[in-house]
């Protein structure tokens, strides 16, 4: 296995092609923490309560051991003191305590709203932008990496907000506030001491955090890619299975974590350099401190509550600025995992709507097909010139052969692309033109590949229509012959598919697709190879459901089984991008063209001498 100190030199550029920044993304801190401010000022007067608290809980912070000077000073002065002075003090003393602890508070409180707001306004901000992108833009990435940018991200904002309103800032402010008390109350060099421990340890902390941000951005990177392997491992594991490769990706597997450990163990070891730099810093700063307080009170320049008030307030910072190097890091961190959070939402809208784009307006349902050209990587060509039209309520079936550009026309139909030249129409309006949402609510699918939620039969239904009543879900699940599946499961339609609809035959997928687009109720139809996987029985069943939900309706119907559409008003020939041959089936065959060479192809195979599906004579 490959170490990390012989990878690391390749990492980035390697890195860089499989998990390239958007144009436009927000790089550095101080980019990303822009991004991120007009989320909080939403709440805006939540921030201003929240950070007045903040500031009165540190006045308190800072009294209690002015208070608890006052009251060594009376207990330690010479010829005693009235004893309700002492006990005024110590009921100071408490109630400085509880200020404290109840405008800390108040607080946390006030601002939990703003950052847990600001988690789910990104968070849902982000969700439906990666739903507006691209199909290109999905199918180039992986889901597991894609899921755990967006967790890392959000985790990150909840982290960076906290971080600095509960620790950074309350740290910051108690540092200044006790700094002016000595600088007024002391000689200056107590002041100096602070300010310089401060300054030391600031520099120091940044410097070195800034050294690890390598480490932290090599680790997030190789456990997104550890990550999305056993994602996708996990989704495909049934070829996984069928392939016997189970231990091939396990050895894929543990070389992405053993890239991970690798950089997670310099990470470790840089982060303890730190500390002890740290804690050295603040060492030297107390013992400096209490040095110089002893000998005031030696040379009787000081008293004894001077001493227990200079202890108090570098005990009272310690903790705080030890903990601000690991608050520090945190978010550093933090920025860090937004960084490709933020870069999520740069991504570039492939297919956007124009300006004031008006809905589109379904009549007839005519679609037409007007030179399109296009292609998926320029050096590949699927379309040249492509024309042709789908009268209005007839049904249109596309064969060819196999990468000849069939579900592409769905795809483009759809506006999952636009074309790189030519247009393509639904009763004179220019798809391009239209809002998408319009365009896709009057579409109805059924793709050749179903894939499922992993949640019941009657939610998958019904995603057709959300607003659907029950009675309709029964009624299209009767519709696609899902009557007899679901007399066989125990909880009918409550009957929960599994993973990407594991649990059902592909058969069964493809008849709750069926009823999903039959639940839809659309203008124009379109099926993918919507039967192959049914047997000869069930596609012959759901062919009628097809007819009959296709009259008075346009319908795409793109077939590998030319059985399927011999009542087809018009069949189209698609070959290598180009439309060889147009017609009717008998017209086709009479032809003796290229749809004749696939009709007896299909023939010799037995695939289209099924019932009604016989040759015609011409």
């Amino acid at each position: 296995m490959r170490h990390a100190h012989s990878s690391t030199a390749p990492f980035d550029a390697a890195t860089a092609a499989r998990f390239p920044s958007p144009a436009g993304a927000p790089k550095g801190s101080w980019a990303v923490i822009r991004s991120l401010l007009p989320y909080l000022f939403a709440y805006r007067w939540r921030i201003v309560v929240a950070v007045s608290a903040m500031l009165l809980a540190k006045v308190a912070t800072v009294g209690v051991p002015v208070v608890l000077k006052e009251i060594v000073d009376h207990l330690t002065a010479p010829g005693g003191v009235a004893l309700a002075v002492p006990v005024a003090l110590i009921l100071g003393y408490g109630l400085m305590r509880l200020a404290s602890t109840g405008f800390t508070e108040l607080r946390e409180v006030v601002f939990a709203r703003v950052t847990q707001g600001a988690v789910r306004d990104i968070s849902l901000k982000v969700f439906q932008h990666l739903h507006r992108l691209s199909l290109r833009f999905h199918l180039e990435r992986q889901t597991g990496g894609l899921t755990r940018d967006m967790e890392r991200g959000t985790r990150g904002v909840g982290t960076l907000v906290n971080f600095t309103l509960y620790s950074i800032v309350p740290t910051l402010v108690e540092v200044l506030l006790v700094t002016a008390w000595l600088a007024w109350h002391y000689p200056p060099v107590f002041a100096w001491i602070t300010l310089s421990a401060l300054t030391a340890y600031i520099v120091f902390t940044v410097s070195v955090t800034e050294w690890r941000t390598h480490f932290r951005r090599q680790m997030n990177e190789l456990d997104t890619r550890a990550n999305a392997k056993a994602v996708d491992s996990l989704i495909n594991y049934e070829t996984v299975k069928y392939f016997n490769n189970e231990d091939f990706e396990a050895r894929r597997y543990d070389a992405s974590l053993g890239n991970w450990q690798e950089a997670a163990i310099k990470s470790q070891t840089s982060l303890s350099i730190l500390n002890v730099g740290q804690a050295f810093i603040i060492a030297a700063a107390v013992t400096a401190m209490v040095w110089h307080a002893v000998r005031g009170v030696e040379a009787g320049n000081m008293t004894l509550g001077d001493l227990v008030l200079v202890n108090a307030f570098m005990i009272q910072l310690y903790i705080p600025l030890n903990f601000l190097g690991v608050l520090y890091r945190e978010i550093k961190q933090s920025v860090i995992d937004m960084e490709r959070l933020f870069g999520l939402l740069h991504e570039h809208r492939e297919i956007e709507d124009l300006p004031s784009a008006p809905a589109l307006l379904v009549q007839s349902g005519r679609i037409s097909f007007e030179a399109v050209s296009f292609a998926y990587d320029a050096r590949r060509p699927i379309f040249q010139g492509l024309s042709f039209q789908m009268l209005a309520g007839q049904m249109t079936a596309v064969v060819g052969s196999s990468g000849a550009g069939k579900s592409t026309l769905s795809r483009l139909l759809y506006r999952f692309y636009d074309p790189t030249m030519g247009r393509i129409e639904i009763d004179g309006q220019d798809i391009r033109h239209v809002q998408q949402a319009s365009l896709r609510r009057a579409i109805g699918i059924v793709p050749q590949d179903t894939v499922l939620f992993n949640d019941t039969l009657e939610y998958n239904i019904r995603y057709g229509r959300p607003d659907a009543s029950s009675e309709e879900v029964l009624e299209a699940a009767r519709a696609a012959h899902l009557t007899e599946l679901l007399g066989k499961l125990p909880d009918g339609l409550a009957t929960v598919v599994g993973e990407r609809g594991l649990k059902l035959s592909g058969g069964e997928k493809q008849r709750v697709a069926i009823a999903r687009a039959l639940l839809k109720r659309p203008q124009i139809m379109v099926f993918d190879e919507a039967t192959s996987s049914l047997d000869s029985e069930s596609e012959r069943m759901i062919q009628q459901e097809i007819r009959e939900v296709a009259q008075g309706r346009t319908s795409l119907v793109i077939a590998h089984r030319l059985s399927t559409i011999v009542d087809a008003d018009q069949i189209l020939v698609l070959e290598s991008g180009r439309l060889v041959e147009r017609g009717r089936h008998a017209e086709l065959l009479r032809f003796g063209g290229r749809y004749a060479e696939l009709w007896e192809m299909q023939a010799r195979q037995g695939a289209p001498n099924e019932g009604d599906a016989q040759p015609k004579t011409p």
